[in-house]
């Protein structure tokens, strides 16, 4: 499964900015917690909602946003 699977991208759900499907949590929000100090278990907790696999679509959303900007031709 890929992050394609966990991730989308909707104008009416917080701007069309990616969101974890079926919630209104963004891949930046995901990313800020993790960046300030945050576990997965931290967040887990925190949203119930969320599964591990949600957190990882995220990660694997940014590794894919990362590289498309880092060789925009490919």
């Amino acid at each position: 499964m890929g992050w394609e699977d966990r991730i989308s991208m909707d104008p009416e759900v917080r701007s069309g900015k990616p969101c974890i499907k079926g919630t209104r949590i963004t891949v930046y929000d995901v990313l800020e917690y993790l960046a300030g100090g945050m576990t997965e278990t931290d967040i887990l907790r925190d949203f119930p909602d969320l599964k591990t696999e949600d957190i990882r679509a995220c990660l694997g959303f940014a590794a894919a946003r990362e590289r498309r900007l880092a060789n925009p031709a490919a």
